[in-house]
């Protein structure tokens, strides 16, 4: 493992010197007691939301540190995951100075958050296999790359990407890791979670949009050392999670078994959609899916799209990314859709 990596020497020298911005709630924190809060400038008539949210989610996160053997001082929530990846980029990367490394095909938000921070985005496609190309990867970093995402398990492409290789970018890149895990709750994979304490430079982020069925609350998470969690909370809006979002989230996380139930079914019509997808004539191959959807290789790509929406379906036509031409991303849905989707896929077939 790489023994020089030094957070300070990545943290971009404005955010060194930022003094946060200290809301009501950072100066006191309810003990529980009844109290008469007159420090906010609230409107003081209750009706469930007319105070302002706990800024640091600490109810949600307690739940959350349990279930992942995690502490909570290696959390940090926000608005969705697309807000977390915002700050690291805020935090990290220096405005028409530094750059990132992207592995395309590969979630789409990494190359916009880049455009809108004026930070380099240098792309280094994924194998034909759509693993980590990793000699060209770290021959593609100078001395100003600060950031490497990974989606893994990837989308478009639903893989898991290989352990080896994803450990090898963590010991040998000097900059911080971001290894985006929006679809481990349905891999065999286990999460990087495990590694935190191992490499200071990796961080990871999960959602509550994909297994939990939560993608209208909005509620991102990032795990990493506290040193990296200090300076992001250095520069998050203090209130960036809101009340209802939280209290939602929280039921949510406590019924674990009813989120177990789901990613279970979801992974057995994963598997009847496969078996489906074999037997149609215009599919020419089906790859490898560690998530809640399958990519699959057809004759003609924006036909079959067509065709689909015509039967009022709506899938995902990717042929316009990296490696991904004339392929279609089904998202895993109910067994009552997924039935339809397969008849239809039979008729077309």
């Amino acid at each position: 493992m790489n023994k020089i990596f030094n957070i300070e020497t990545l943290t971009r020298e404005s955010v060194k010197k930022l003094s946060p911005y200290s809301s009501a709630r950072d100066e006191y924190v309810s003990d529980g007691s009844e109290m008469i809060f007159l420090d906010a400038n609230e409107n003081p008539f209750e009706n469930g939301v007319n105070r302002y949210p706990d800024p640091y989610q600490r109810s949600l996160k307690s739940v959350l540190a349990e279930q992942k053997g995690v502490s909570e001082v290696n959390m940090l929530l926000g608005n969705g995951s697309d807000e977390v990846l915002d700050l690291i980029f805020r935090a990290f990367c220096e405005p028409n100075q530094d750059n990132i490394i992207t592995l395309p095909p590969t979630y789409g938000m990494y190359k916009v958050l880049s455009g809108i921070n004026a930070v380099e985005n240098k792309e280094v496609l994924l194998t034909s296999d759509f693993e980590p190309n990793v000699p060209e990867i770290l021959n593609t970093v100078d001395e100003n790359t600060k950031l490497l995402f990974i989606c893994s398990p990837n989308n478009p492409t639903g893989n898991a990407f290989s352990r080896e290789k994803v450990q090898a970018l963590l010991e040998s890149f000097n900059g911080l890791v971001v290894i985006d895990e929006a679809y481990i709750d349905f891999s065999e994979q286990e999460s990087w979670l495990s590694g935190l304490k191992k490499y200071p430079n990796l961080i990871v982020t999960q959602t509550l949009s994909k297994a939990y069925g939560m993608a209208g609350i909005r509620l991102g998470i990032c795990y990493t050392s506290e040193e990296i969690i200090t300076i992001l909370n250095k520069i998050k809006p203090p209130y960036n999670v809101n009340q209802l979002t939280q209290q939602q989230a929280l039921k949510r996380v406590i019924n674990q078994d009813a989120v177990d139930n789901e990613v279970k079914q979801i992974l057995q019509e994963r598997d009847d959609l496969i078996d489906a997808l074999e037997k149609v004539g215009f599919v020419q191959e089906i790859y490898p899916t560690d998530a809640n959807f399958v990519l699959a290789k057809v004759d003609d790509a924006n036909k079959r799209y067509q065709q689909l929406l015509e039967q009022h379906v709506v899938v995902r036509n990717r042929s316009t990314q990296p490696l991904c031409e004339n392929t279609l991303r089904f998202t895993v849905g109910t067994p009552e859709e997924n039935k339809k989707l397969i008849a239809i896929l039979k008729q077309l077939g």
